[in-house]
């Protein structure tokens, strides 16, 4: 009989003896599942969304990302590999505490999961090569990012400094002053 992914998720379960493909020892490597979070932070199971949050945050406990960029449902027992089109979690809301480089950002991801962006939660800005358009990011968990939508993005922008020693702009927080862009000039 053939195994589903996480058919075998018991308390009581022996993680299976012997390598998996991979070689690597540890959970039993189910393979792919039609599972794809959308990069709105919406769940998809077999392409209808997954409506049930306490569902999803369970789903995204168990959530990792491996060295290679795939991202893995991983319980001790059981991983299978899911799809991700952007980042795994959308952050929805930023609080802002202090001021100047004392200022810190607190993120609320739309799975109510929240970090202060500093050195141990980055942020990261990419740009599309053709459209010079930002997608900003958080990092959550290890090797997981939230994508910050357009409207916290604003309100991150809004509280941009200029760095006088590299005519960047950038926001601080936890004591770390985060890239955005350079100083557009105004001639």
């Amino acid at each position: 009989m053939e195994s589903k992914p996480f058919e075998r998720l018991t308390r009581d379960a022996a993680p299976p003896s012997g390598p998996d493909e991979s070689g690597e020892t540890g959970p039993f490597l189910c393979g792919d599942i039609d599972i794809r979070i959308g990069r709105d932070g919406t769940w998809f199971y077999h392409g209808s969304p997954i409506g049930r949050k306490p569902l999803v945050k369970l789903f995204a406990s168990v959530l990792r990302r491996d060295e290679t960029g795939d991202y893995w449902l991983q319980t001790p027992v059981e991983k299978a590999r899911i799809r991700v089109d952007d980042a795994p979690f959308v952050a929805v809301e930023m609080t802002v505490s202090g001021t100047g480089c004392a200022q810190n950002l607190c993120f609320r991801t739309n799975l109510d999961e929240t970090v202060e962006a500093g050195p141990d939660h980055p942020l990261r800005f990419a740009f599309d090569a053709a459209t010079g358009e930002p997608s900003p990011y958080v990092l959550i968990r290890p090797g997981l990012e939230a994508l910050i939508t357009r409207a916290v993005f604003y309100d991150l922008v809004d509280l941009a400094v200029e760095d006088d020693d590299t005519h960047m702009l950038g926001v601080w927080s936890g004591g770390t002053l985060f890239p955005l862009g350079p100083v557009e000039d105004e001639t």
